[in-house]
């Protein structure tokens, strides 16, 4: 990452992930967790659905929904946050190709 000097503040830019800059491991998953997670609260609220509405819909219980809403998902797979979207109307697409790097990413777009 490189550093700047701002109004005599040292700025770090960021790598583009939160969780690589602050040196969790598994910073690639904790970053497509985190925009599942993301994805889900923003249905939830286009849907205008109560937690409980919420909940029944993606087979969890409210005190989940609310702490998924509050950011914590560590306590939920992937898979358990895709499948959360399915129930609210998500299709997902997973592409695989192939990457000149000795070791692939993870990444989320959205379409």
């Amino acid at each position: 990452m490189t550093k700047r000097i701002v109004a005599g503040v040292e700025i770090e830019a960021s790598s583009g992930n939160v969780f690589a800059d602050l040196g969790l491991p598994d910073a690639e998953k904790l970053q497509i967790k985190s925009g599942l997670a993301t994805e889900i609260a923003k249905a939830i609220r286009e849907r205008g659905l109560t937690q409980v509405e919420a909940a029944q819909r993606m087979g969890l219980t409210q005190p989940k929904v609310s702490s998924l809403l509050r950011g914590e998902f560590s306590n939920l797979s992937e898979r358990k946050l895709m499948d959360c979207l399915n129930r609210l109307g998500y299709d997902i697409e997973i592409r695989l190709r192939k990457t000149p790097e000795t070791v692939g990413h993870l990444m989320l777009t959205h379409a």
